[in-house]
């Protein structure tokens, strides 16, 4: 099995202008990770999507690490002003910078579910031959460049295991899989391992992640907590210091024989290099006792 990191755990490095997007590839190398991920790049002024994946392409060439996956956002439903086809276009588009990269997996969103003033019903189950129409042509078209597309549990709507499994199912495609984010599931509060348990099956993917867990019964514990859908308490934390059960997850994976990429994605408010290191440390411990 492979460890890699996600190009978002450096997003606030990024930003901040400690360091620079291209500079992520070697700074993952120098730390042990295997691959790297990219989500939605950071461009400087005169970038494109497309000349900074063929940039961080050359990179990962000098450097000596692989890139594994790129991720980016999508909305079967909301997307381009509500037009379906114009949706799975733009999408498509995000494939051939996925091949630029040299990329094997492209993740991209089914949807954040309908809007507000949407009159119609809001059911997942109303939504799904919409969401499958769009990721089955992307990843026929993906498919055509031995890239494999997946979705990810994110975004509330299409974030519990069984709303995914039926996503999956209905696309029903070989080159159609999940990203399994073992901590992600807390955010629709979800047992993380029941979840991961069931779809272990459709993983091309898994995200090693952590968090913090408050009950909504408590007081808002204030700046860097969030919500699950059912209003508990949530933080990113350094995997192993969080509530999610990273080892039990990792023996679900062992014992489903998953042989491919774990990526670390760090969303604590420690300083970043420090909390990917220790992530990353504690990650290769409980692999060890997995």
């Amino acid at each position: 099995m492979k460890i890699g990191v996600s190009s978002y755990s450096f997003i606030r490095l990024v930003q901040s202008g400690k360091l620079k997007q291209i500079d992520v590839i070697k700074k993952a190398k120098e730390m042990g990770f295997d691959v790297i991920e990219f989500i939605n790049f950071i461009l400087e002024d005169g970038e494109t999507n497309e000349s900074f994946a063929k940039m961080a392409f050359e990179e990962s060439k000098k450097v000596g690490i692989e890139i594994e996956s790129y991720t980016i956002g999508a909305d079967f439903i909301n997307g381009s002003n509500g037009d379906l086809d114009a949706e799975i276009e733009r999408v498509k588009k995000e494939v051939d910078v996925a091949r630029i990269l040299g990329a094997k997996t492209l993740r991209h969103d089914a949807t954040i579910g309908f809007t507000n003033d949407y009159n119609g019903p809001k059911s997942f189950d109303d939504a799904l031959p919409r969401l499958i129409k769009g990721c089955k042509e992307v990843t026929e078209y993906a498919m055509k460049f031995g890239i494999k597309t997946m979705v990810e549990n994110h975004g509330y709507f299409c974030q519990d295991s069984d709303r995914l499994e039926k996503l999956v199912n209905g696309v029903n495609h070989p080159n159609f899989g999940l990203l399994v984010d073992m901590g992600n599931f807390i955010c629709v509060d979800e047992a993380p391992e029941k979840a991961v348990g069931l779809l272990m099956p459709y993983a091309f993917h898994v995200h090693a992640k952590d968090f913090h867990i408050k009950s909504g019964m408590l007081p808002n514990p204030g700046e860097g907590w969030f919500l699950s859908r059912g209003g508990n308490y949530l933080r990113g934390a350094i995997i192993g210091h969080g509530d999610v059960p990273i080892l039990q997850c990792l023996r679900i994976m062992k014992n489903n024989s998953y042989k491919g990429v774990l990526s670390i994605e760090f969303e604590g408010l420690e300083e970043p290099l420090k909390g990917i290191e220790l992530g990353l440390a504690n990650l290769r411990k409980f692999i060890e006792m997995a």
